[in-house]
């Protein structure tokens, strides 16, 4: 009992040492560079092999981790949770011949840099967070993108190739071409102008509230739950010193009072 109490104390005193998880950074790069690598040599020995490798350091990294936090702690944490899904999946596909998911597999193993870097973990866990206020823009686009896909349709169907505006699906593609500058200009909106002088109007129109307005929306929507991370982080540390000065002026207090008694007798 005692051996396997000293050993979970060893395996906390690793995971919370301060190069434990710039380690395991340098680990996850080397993993991304392995997998980089074998896009150029693929089916390379050597390369298999470091890969093994790099799987099975994941999974003593999962059991030090488990063992030094506690079965409990550990997976009450979501990014916790996540690793261990993607270095069990790891280790489940390497002994099937689904070479394509274990490619992909592979890749997301990558995705574990998010919880190693605590700026990358709390840019995601903001927008975790900002996703049901987001639900209403993206209704919003929604809304606004059918009903000018619908306006297109209507009066450029026969102006351009179907490809362009000769249905909703095609037009809805099209209005997200435009919406990210891809050569909407020369491409899509001169030809069309040329032939219906007034649809400069429609893709101004279009532009201003898809491309501006409904994208400062989604930026300033995550913002505000970054914002929110950081006045939480302040308030526990504002919280945590103002127990800490209590619990210095009980201790002067107390030590006063001893002071006060001492001088009487």
């Amino acid at each position: 009992m005692d051996f396997i109490n000293n050993l979970r104390m060893y395996m906390k005193q690793i995971v919370e040492h301060k190069n434990f998880q710039a380690i395991v950074i340098a680990i996850i790069m080397l993993n991304g560079l392995v997998i980089v690598t074998e896009t150029y040599y693929r089916g390379n020995n050597l390369l298999l092999i470091f890969d093994q490798i790099i799987v099975w350091i994941f999974v003593i990294e999962a059991i030090i981790k488990i063992g030094g936090l506690g079965t409990r702690k550990y997976f009450s944490d979501r990014w916790n949770l996540f690793d261990f899904t993607i270095v069990l999946a790891s280790l489940i596909f390497y002994a099937t011949p689904f070479v394509s998911v274990l490619r992909l597999i592979r890749v997301l193993r990558l995705i574990r840099m998010i919880p190693a870097i605590p700026a990358l973990r709390k840019i995601i866990d903001a927008l975790m967070k900002s996703v049901p206020a987001l639900t209403g823009i993206l209704g919003l686009t929604i809304l606004i993108f059918s009903i000018y896909a619908i306006i297109g349709t209507t009066f450029f169907s026969d102006v351009l190739d179907y490809e362009f505006f000769g249905s909703f699906h095609t037009s809805l593609f099209t209005l997200m071409q435009v919406v990210t500058f891809e050569s909407w200009a020369s491409q899509v909106a001169r030809p069309i102008i040329h032939e219906v002088p007034w649809a400069w109007f429609y893709f101004v129109t279009f532009i201003i509230i898809g491309a501006l307005v409904i994208l400062n929306l989604v930026v300033a929507v995550i913002l505000s739950y970054l914002g929110q991370e950081d006045d939480a982080v302040r308030a526990e540390q504002m919280e945590r010193l103002y127990e800490e000065n209590r619990e210095l002026k009980k201790d002067v207090q107390e030590i006063k009072q001893i002071l006060l008694d001492k001088k009487d007798v």
